[in-house]
This record gives structure tokens, C-alpha cells and sequence, in this order.
């Protein structure tokens, strides 16, 4: 059984060796052992602080194979981006030149520097490792998130967003970043990278052009992967247009890769979420559902095929279920169909 859990002190090595997977451009999970230690530290105390409003938050949650006991992926909910250092984007626009003198009318497309996601929820670090990219694992990881917002919402905003990973090779090049790194910067993309996961973004603000960039004037290889996806990631954007988020010309400032946002009440796991109250026994036999306990500090979520009564506010469950959700009979939990 798959259970995603909030993340551990103990969950460090596998952190880590998640971190060294993950290659890069997955900015969120630097292999540096001080920064991921205190991402740890922080999302332990962000699932036992109390909060009415959405501030500096963090909450990274790891999927566990509770039969090895194997921790085989990780995912995050950041409350609220850009309180503390700025978080930047590209805007893709247009503007328009024209001359009636000339008879000339002409679009076209700029990338403006902007913080306009200041305050956004984020979806983050959603990483799953290879051998269990199969089945339901991804949805679970990705899906489960959405379940724990609609549980806590006065923690998180109204608009959640999701980065998601741009284009690079093999060796960690970005075509987008290096006609940025030709014209403006001497760094190389693993390095710009690393210096933002690990808080450092001065340089951003110090060095990245300040007016808008004609995106015609940015070479070939560039242009052709603005709004695009790593291979990788492909899976993970589809997953999150299937729940309503739409892309809305919002870029990474370094590989270009597209910004996904939506409203939380927008959400389809948000507005598909039930709440049931546990009674222990045989399930019926049913179809694969998410099912979360509605704790905190003690979050957990699974995939179980279990019989809903949409007439009930009961729900059967198993002993075992039971128990690697952490709940007792009379308790309630969240179901979302998959």
C-alpha cells in the first residue's frame, strides 16, 4: 500500500537520494544537506503551527511504500510564495506596432519581468522515482494535495499555481538560459539553478534585463521552448490540466517552462471531495478512490477500492486501511474519485 505522509527528520537519506534523482532543474530539492535538512525542519513545523491566514508555510509530504518501507516520492505545498524574497516570472504578452501612414500592423510577443504570483499557493517538488511511476502512484502524489487544501483551505490562497520544469538536456542546459547566460549572464544554467534553490536570487534582480524582451529576437532554440516541458514532466502538467488549471503566459525565468494556475473552488478534486464518517468492517467491493484522515501534523492519504453510497455519510473501511490511515471507528475521512 501507497501512504502519502508528511515528511520526517528520519526521511533525510531518502530526501537526499531523491534530491541526486531528480537531476537538473528541479529547483525545489538542491542536493545540499544543510537546505534540505531545514526543509525538513520547516515543514515539520508548518503541519504543528496554528494559522488562520496563508503566510511562510511549507508542507512537503513523502509517498511510502509501507511494505519496504521505502520513501519513493515527495510533493509540496508552499501557503503563500514571495512574502519573504520575490518570486519572479516572464510575462508573455503582445504589443502591437502599426502605421496606417504605412499600412503596416504588426504583433509582436514580449517577456516582462513581473512578481505577479506574490502571495499565490504553489504546488511544488512533486517528484516520483522511477520504478514506481506506474499505476496510480502519480495521482496519489499529485492529487492527495488537493484534498489536504480543501481540508485546511484557511492555510493556503485562493489561487494555487504549479511551475513546471522547462526544457534541458541531459547535462542540465536550458536553450532558453543560454541566450539569457550570452547576453546578460556569465553562469551557467545548473549553476543559476542551484543558486535560487539554495535562497540565493540576488543576482536575479542584480542581473536579469529589466525591460521587456521581444522573444523575436532570442535565438531559434530558445524561442522554440517557451511554454514547454520537460519530457519528464509531461505526465505531471496533463494531470494538473485535467483538474482545471490552465496556463495563462506565465514562464520560469530560467528554462521558460510554463506557470499552470487555478482557483482553489475551480480545483475538480476540491469540488468532487466528500466527507464520510468510518465504520470498521468488510468493504464492499468498489472502485480505486483517494481516502485522507482529516489530521494535520498526522495527514495521511492512500488509494483503496472501496463501495461509496453517495445517499450515506458512512463509509466502510477495513481494519488495515485503518490503521495506515491512523483513524478509529467514528472518525471522518475525505473521499475523492479518481
Amino acid at each position: 500500500m501507497m501512504i502519502l505522509r508528511p515528511i520526517q527528520k528520519s526521511d533525510y537519506p531518502a530526501l537526499l537520494n531523491i534530491a541526486h534523482e531528480s537531476g537538473h532543474g528541479f529547483t525545489s530539492l538542491p542536493v545540499n544537506e544543510e537546505l534540505l535538512q531545514n526543509k525538513i525542519a520547516r515543514s515539520e513545523s508548518s503541519f504543528l503551527k496554528e494559522a488562520d491566514i496563508p503566510f511562510d508555510e511549507g508542507y512537503l509530504f513523502v509517498l511510502e511504500d509501507s511494505e519496504t518501507g521505502e520513501v519513493v516520492g515527495t510533493s509540496a505545498i508552499e501557503a503563500a510564495v514571495g512574502l519573504d524574497d520575490a518570486f519572479y516570472h516572464y510575462h508573455l504578452s503582445k504589443v502591437i506596432h502599426s502605421s496606417r501612414t504605412l499600412d503596416v500592423y504588426k504583433a509582436v510577443d514580449i517577456l516582462t519581468l513581473c512578481n505577479d504570483y506574490t502571495g499565490a499557493t504553489e504546488l511544488c517538488t512533486l517528484f516520483l522515482k522511477n520504478g514506481y511511476r506506474k499505476g496510480l502512484n502519480g495521482k496519489l502524489l499529485s492529487k492527495s494535495r488537493f484534498m489536504f487544501i480543501k481540508q485546511h483551505q484557511h492555510r493556503f490562497a485562493e489561487t494555487v499555481i504549479a511551475e513546471m520544469r522547462g526544457v534541458s538536456d541531459e547535462k542540465g542546459q536550458s536553450p532558453f538560459w543560454q541566450w539569457l547566460e550570452e547576453h546578460f549572464f556569465s553562469m551557467d544554467f545548473p549553476t543559476a539553478d542551484y543558486l535560487t534553490g539554495i535562497g540565493q536570487k540576488v543576482f536575479i534582480a542584480e542581473l536579469m534585463p529589466k525591460y521587456p524582451i521581444y522573444v523575436n529576437l532570442l535565438s531559434e532554440e530558445a524561442q522554440a521552448v517557451i511554454g514547454q516541458v520537460h519530457n519528464n514532466t509531461r505526465p505531471a502538467i496533463e494531470l494538473l490540466k485535467s483538474e482545471g488549471f490552465t496556463f495563462n503566459g506565465y514562464v520560469d525565468i530560467f528554462d521558460a517552462g510554463p506557470t499552470v494556475e487555478a482557483k482553489v473552488s475551480n480545483i475538480r478534486t476540491v469540488q468532487s471531495v466528500q466527507t464520510k464518517r468510518v465504520r470498521l468492517g468488510q468493504p464492499q467491493s468498489g472502485s480505486p478512490v483517494m481516502v485522507a484522515n482529516d489530521k494535520l501534523a498526522g495527514y495521511r492519504a492512500t488509494i483503496a477500492e472501496l463501495h461509496v453510497d453517495a445517499t450515506s455519510d458512512e463509509i466502510i473501511v477495513s481494519a488495515d486501511l485503518a490503521n495506515a490511515l491512523n483513524i478509529v471507528d467514528g472518525d471522518s475521512v475525505s473521499i475523492a474519485t479518481l
